[in-house]
């Protein structure tokens, strides 16, 4: 509130220098403007014989002039006198800027004319508080005498600083108001954020947190040991993450933290983003944002878990698969597995016969086919609906495909049930009919030949056995040949080597001048018998090792080795081919790499094969080497990425296949036989490890190689 000061009472002209000094102590008194103004105004009618006289000053959005003070004059007159600060063509405007008194004429229309006709005197009041907002003000008195023209400049020199000190004041107070209130708008932000929220120094001094942030930092004497124990390891774990940021940088500092439940004792696990507070003020201020991620970490270890039992799953599953493929498939009778729905989803060799059609078949095989289709559905459909019926056996009447010859077969269905008793599949076994029919026909027509026909079914069961003799001397067979064929493929890789060897040998000793200076044209022909020489050589050495690894003759010799050291060497081995590229080639090891314990070579054989293959394959761009430590599976995993030409999804099964690229057209770009990739798929399953490849065509590929951090181990 203002303060109330009695006004100074008029004097006679003899104490105008009391008249000062009254008016001086009351406006040092005085906090409130517009009672200093009206004091000043009535003081100069009172000691400068003023009849009129206004002050008028800026408002607070400092946008208009208006009257706060006036003597003689009625309200309505006086605010003829206010204006906005923007207005060049009044009167008064033109005298803000001025520090001397001036006398102004009214024209008899202007706003002037609110002090009567005479002249009057303008003085404008000077507003220097440092802390002021620098807003302008007049004082306007009539009649313009010289002794209140004296009184009007003592007044405004007087007057101007006071107001100004008057506004600082009402500034300051309006902005601790303002602070006050955001402060507690930030408090009530910050104490509304679910996540812990806290400010600090580079000390690691808190000087703001929410309530979450406190009950993890923040602890009195009253508290427990244990809780004290756990916030002032909180607090050593917090600033020890921070430590590692670099003070002053823009980027923000993301990173897991572990931190300790002081109320529980449990573990928490927290994502931090911690960043520097560009607030200009001199020292380091960093506010963080802590979110809980302990249920996340579990839920993805879980997940993780799952998916690695899922995958284990799915490889029994295809196992099992196979086997009873390889089962049904050894089965004479005709044997088929359909779905809930009745579809056929598996059928072995002899059931294709009855119930497939080969493309561009004629019409008449086609129909055969859907007729047999057709009997084996309705067949199933009854032991669907039978109810509770587990098997269901029958006849049916179907007919050879290829001859259309009659064939009537015994059919014995079965349902398949899940453990939770459903149905999810019927298994149907044909038997064909046609031969004991005949039999049975012959009998009774022909009873005395029975012994005839009991020889012949001995014959036919000889034969049998003669078949299945047969198959298993061929399947012995295939196998030896396989392995000859290893052996062959072996022996003549060997045979090459040799004559190849001494080539390339006596290549290289004419290259070098041995026998005598070479011409230009001499030494591009060697060079090129000594590249082509060298490709045939590795194209030998590649199937030698497929041959090796088919017998199961290549060795695999462990050791312990740094793999910061192999990256080094094969980024030092291509190194030549890199520079005739304009290929940017990096690598990213992650710095807890370590050591593997596994086979030192073929590790780097693989390894140098991916490089070699993104350096070919990439025309521009980059390619780049990363290894890092897979905690969970305890696998190393070591990856080649480029942005090269990349490989279709449909294409990227062949690449790992013998002999095999993506573009095996005769025109395409890049050479190559396509052993390197299936080699170095043989070679990471021998170390106990697998190839995965990520590739999208015309955008690049990533070849990545998961060993575990110890073979056998």
């Amino acid at each position: 509130m203002p303060r109330v000061v009695s006004r100074p009472r008029p004097r006679a002209a003899a104490s105008l220098a009391e008249g000062r000094l009254a008016l001086t102590e009351f406006l040092l008194g005085c906090d409130e403007a517009t009672e200093c103004a009206q004091c000043a105004v009535d003081w100069l009618g009172t000691h400068a014989g003023a009849r009129q006289a206004a002050c008028l000053v800026a408002d607070a959005p400092g946008a208009r002039l208006t009257v706060i003070a006036s003597l003689g004059v009625s309200p309505g007159r006086a605010s003829r006198l206010a204006f906005a600060l923007d207005r060049a063509d009044h009167p008064l405007a033109g005298l803000l800027s001025g520090t001397d008194p001036v006398v102004v004429s009214p024209d008899g229309r202007g706003p002037l004319d609110a002090l009567g006709r005479t002249p009057c005197v303008v003085v404008p009041l000077p507003n220097t508080h440092p802390r002021s907002d620098g807003l302008p003000g007049l004082l306007v008195a009539a009649p313009a005498t010289p002794e209140i023209e004296r009184e009007a400049r003592w007044l405004g020199a007087l007057l101007g600083p006071k107001l100004g000190r008057i506004r600082a004041v009402a500034t300051l107070v309006a902005a601790r108001e303002t602070l006050e209130r955001e402060r507690t708008l930030l408090d009530t932000i910050i104490n509304a954020v679910p996540d812990p929220v806290l400010l600090t120094d580079s000390e690691g001094r808190m000087l703001l947190a929410n309530a979450r942030a406190e009950a993890l930092f923040a602890t009195t004497e009253r508290e427990s040991e244990g809780r004290r124990r756990a916030i002032a390891l909180n607090n050593m774990l917090f600033s020890a993450a921070l430590a590692g940021r670099t003070i002053g940088t823009a980027e923000p500092l993301r990173r897991e933290l572990l931190l300790v439940d002081p109320t529980e004792g449990t573990d928490l696990l927290f994502e931090l983003l911690s960043a520097v507070l560009p607030d200009g003020r001199p020292g380091v201020r960093i506010v963080s944002v802590l979110r809980n991620v302990t249920d996340l970490r579990t839920a993805t270890d879980e997940l993780e878990e799952n998916l690695r039992k899922l995958r284990l799953a799915e490889a029994d599953a295809r196992a099992e698969r196979d086997r009873l493929d390889l089962i049904i498939d050894a089965v004479a009778d005709p044997i088929v597995v359909s779905d809930p729905a009745g579809a056929i989803v598996l059928m072995n060799t002899p059931a294709e016969r009855l119930f497939t059609a080969e493309p561009g078949a004629p019409g008449e095989t086609a129909l055969r086919v859907q007729s047999n289709d057709a009997h084996l559905s309705s067949f199933v459909s009854n032991l669907m609906f039978s109810g509770d019926t587990l098997r269901y056996a029958g006849s049916l009447n179907l007919s050879d495909p290829a001859t259309g010859r009659a064939l009537p077969v015994e059919a014995l269905a079965g349902k398949v049930l899940s453990g939770h008793g459903e149905l999810i599949g019927v298994v149907t076994i044909l038997h064909d009919q046609t031969e004991a029919r005949e039999k049975q026909r012959l009998y009774e027509q022909l009873k005395r030949a029975s012994e005839q026909l009991e020889d012949k079914v001995r014959e036919a069961t000889a034969e049998l056995v003669r078949q299945n003799e047969l198959l298993r001397r061929q399947a012995i067979q295939l196998e030896q040949a396989s392995a000859l064929k290893s052996q062959f493929l072996a022996n003549m890789s060997h045979e090459f080597r040799t004559p190849l060897n001494a080539i390339l040998g006596y290549t290289s000793m004419l290259l070098q001048g041995v026998s005598g200076e070479l011409t230009a044209q001499q030494r591009r022909s060697l060079s090129r018998v000594d590249s082509s020489g060298r490709h045939l050589l590795a194209l030998i050495n590649d199937i030698l090792d497929i041959s090796r690894i088919e017998a199961g003759k290549m060795p695999v010799h462990v050791s312990e080795f740094a793999l910061t050291d192999l990256v080094a060497e094969v980024m030092a081995e291509v190194e030549p081919i890199v520079g005739r590229t304009a290929l940017t080639v990096t690598k990213e090891l992650a710095p807890e790499l370590p050591p593997l314990h596994s086979d030192r070579q073929k590790v780097k054989q693989i390894v140098l094969n991916f490089l070699t293959n993104a350096l070919k394959f990439t025309p521009e761009g980059w390619v780049k080497v990363t290894a890092a430590l897979d905690a969970p599976t305890d696998r190393v995993l070591i990856a080649v990425a480029d942005t090269g030409i990349g490989i279709a999804e449909e294409d990227q099964a062949k690449v790992f296949e013998d002999f095999s690229q993506a573009d095996n057209s005769p025109t395409r770009a890049y050479g190559g036989a396509g052993l390197g990739l299936a080699i170095c798929r043989r070679l990471a399953s021998m170390l106990g490890g697998q190839i995965t490849l990520q590739s999208k065509l015309g955008r690049g590929s990533t070849f990545t190689l998961a060993l575990p951090r110890r073979l056998g181990g």
